[in-house]
């Protein structure tokens, strides 16, 4: 089956979709994005990934209609029954409102992380846009030193999360810990879902910690939980560990309940 998208309620095959080449969300990367699971055809977490969007456009200054975007997600999912996948969504300063369905890329078990320095953009705190270069960036320069993926530092050496993804890992004293939001991170969806089930709390890291953590794992909406096994090229003590194992259980229960509940 042809993937398809849906530009201003129009369903397409993906490959044959356009928008206007002067719409400033191409030109400027401005605009608001999620990107939600499928599991046959049905989208996990939804109406939150739809609050979050809201936001995110309020805090931009873009006006947005979401009841067309759901208009145009239930006609293309009518056209794709049982698809499993993922579910992308985006508006455009240019006034464009498109949603795609897409695989899911392949994730290997376990994932190597470097540490790569990044400075948060305050202005942008609250807002997940289309302005992603700097996130993409940081993984390729990850993988140029050997590793899978970035773990995204401050210049001043605070631990904040993954380009897409949070991090989560556990020290000796056998509790499981994520940075805190307040060190300008995104308010992730599956973030929230893992910290409810496994009662992770949040802490200030810093990079002198890293050599000292017991195991992590990373955490989104497409890698759900996904086990960490070196950062800057040293081995993690068990990956996945104990409390990986725990999560990654928990979430897909919690997944599977709120599906089947749906």
């Amino acid at each position: 089956m042809d993937l398809l998208a849906s530009v201003d309620g129009v369903i397409t095959p993906s490959a044959a979709a356009t928008i206007p080449v002067t719409d400033e969300g191409l030109l400027r990367g401005d605009g608001v994005f999620e990107v939600v699971r499928l599991y046959a055809g049905q989208p996990y977490a939804w109406e939150e990934h739809l609050r979050r969007m809201s936001g995110s456009a309020g805090n931009l200054k873009l006006e947005i209609d979401l009841g067309a975007l759901q208009a145009d997600v239930d006609a293309l999912l009518e056209r794709a029954p049982g698809f499993d996948g993922q579910l992308r969504v985006f508006f455009t300063r240019g006034g464009r409102r498109v949603a795609l369905l897409e695989h899911v890329k392949a994730h290997a078990p376990q994932v190597r992380l470097a540490t790569v320095a990044y400075a948060p953009t305050r202005i942008m705190d609250g807002i997940k846009s289309l302005s992603y270069a700097p996130n993409m960036l940081a993984t390729r320069l990850a993988v140029e030193v050997g590793a899978d993926e970035a773990l995204l530092c401050t210049p001043h050496g605070r631990v904040l999360e993954a380009p897409t993804s949070s991090l989560f890992y556990a020290l000796d004293d056998g509790r499981l810990y994520t940075p805190p939001l307040e060190d300008h991170i995104l308010a992730s969806i599956t973030r929230a879902d893992v910290i409810e089930l496994t009662g992770a709390q949040e802490r200030v890291t810093v990079r002198d910690d890293l050599p000292q953590l017991a195991e992590a794992f990373l955490a989104s909406t497409t890698r759900e939980v996904q086990p960490v096994a070196a950062i800057d090229g040293r081995a993690l003590p068990a990956s996945p560990g104990p409390l990986t194992e725990a999560a990654a259980t928990a979430f897909a229960a919690h997944v599977a309940s709120t599906l089947n509940s749906a």
